[in-house]
């Protein structure tokens, strides 16, 4: 089984797991490595979850968590950061400022609303509405080119009115410059395979834009399933491999400190 490195606990606002049950299910399902990776989103909209934790307490908690299941499974700690325009400054002190083995940049909000929410999408074409994300995820990776790994790149479909449409080539222009940035930067792409679970019959991002990365030169993915709870960690990783290696590559990135490793798919 595959290494997930995207998934999270109780610590994520959105989540109710708790940290020894999703360490558990990764002993079961034979992982030899994950990486926690909870929600911190600072200046997130006020409302029913904040997307913030206690980073003193989350390593408090985690790092006996690394001794106590050395001999079973090995349990890095990582971080999902939510990246807007104006954080970039933020972003990159509180990624110096704490341990982390692995650091997620993803985009969960496009002037201020969250695309999961149906305000996102009121008033206006599906086209206009995924272009504006899709804009603003290249814009937010340059503020914060500090990031491990970029997330699920178009999210922003899981949530989309009509989104069997979908089709990346509509975008392809900004896309493009953002996996040319990830390059660059030697920032990985993830693949994330909560978009199966969300009926999208794809990961995030879709096999389009895998093949895209590959061509332009990319060989960097992480790997991540994006559980809230244990049903879900490793969903979908029985057929990840198979459709990565039809895209064209053959390992998968790990982390320890900020430092790849690769592994065999």
């Amino acid at each position: 089984m595959y290494c997930d490195y995207h998934f999270h606990t109780c610590f994520s606002s959105d989540s109710t797991a708790p940290v020894e049950d999703q360490i558990r299910r990764a002993i079961v399902l034979g992982m030899t490595q994950i990486c926690i990776t909870d929600h911190q989103d600072f200046d997130f909209p006020p409302g029913e979850l904040t997307f913030q934790f206690d980073t003193e307490e989350y390593f408090r908690i985690l790092r006996p968590l690394q001794e106590k299941y050395r001999d079973q499974i090995c349990l890095k700690i990582g971080v999902e950061l939510g990246i807007q325009p104006s954080l970039g400054e933020k972003l990159a002190a509180y990624y110096k400022e704490y341990p982390f083995d692995y650091c997620i940049g993803s985009t969960h909000l496009v002037r201020r609303m969250d695309p999961y929410e149906a305000e996102y999408w009121k008033g206006r074409p599906v086209t206009k509405a995924l272009r504006e994300y899709f804009e603003e995820v290249f814009t937010n990776i340059q503020a914060f080119p500090d990031a491990d790994s970029l997330g699920h790149l178009d999210y922003a479909v899981r949530y989309a009115p009509n989104r069997e449409g979908y089709d990346w080539k509509n975008y392809q222009d900004v896309i493009d410059e953002t996996l040319k940035f990830l390059i660059r930067k030697d920032i990985c792409l993830e693949c994330n395979t909560a978009g199966f679970k969300a009926g999208l019959g794809h990961p995030n991002p879709t096999e389009g834009i895998l093949k895209r990365y590959k061509e332009l030169g990319g060989e960097a993915i992480t790997l991540g399933s994006d559980g809230h709870e244990p049903a879900y960690l490793g969903q979908h990783f029985d057929r990840i491999g198979e459709l990565l290696k039809g895209c064209g590559f053959h390992e998968y990135v790990i982390f320890e400190k900020h430092r790849p490793r690769v592994l065999p798919l």
